[in-house]
């Protein structure tokens, strides 16, 4: 199981820290991190770790978002700088392993002043 936290109302350049905590080893997941999804649109990749410890980022938020991890909590976290009115979402953490998709529920993030 994966339980997101963090979400909130934010004004336009602030920042905003994301958490998502798994119920077993974060170790054992091939990829773990966030997607978000706008009001009628799909998911979409906001930052994930790979196994072998690759991080990939969503274009939109390169250089503003960072995904790090701590092992020993079983948690990944997604910081949020310089964050936008376009970045307002439902933020879902995610996880694979052998081929099987585990989503958190969603938790929201506005940006608005």
């Amino acid at each position: 199981q994966l339980q997101a936290s963090g979400g909130g109302l934010v004004q336009p350049g602030e920042s905003l820290g994301l958490s998502c905590a798994a119920s077993g080893s974060i170790g054992s997941f091939n990829v773990m991190g966030w997607y978000r999804q706008f009001p009628g649109k799909q998911r979409e990749l906001v930052a994930v770790f790979s196994r072998g410890a690759s991080t990939n980022y969503g274009d939109s938020v390169k250089g503003r978002f960072t995904i790090s991890r701590d092992n020993a909590k079983n948690t990944v976290y997604l910081q949020m700088n310089s964050l936008k009115p376009e970045d307002t979402a439902v933020y879902y953490c995610y996880a694979e392993q052998w081929g099987v998709a585990y989503w958190g529920k969603g938790t929201l993030v506005t940006v608005s002043s």
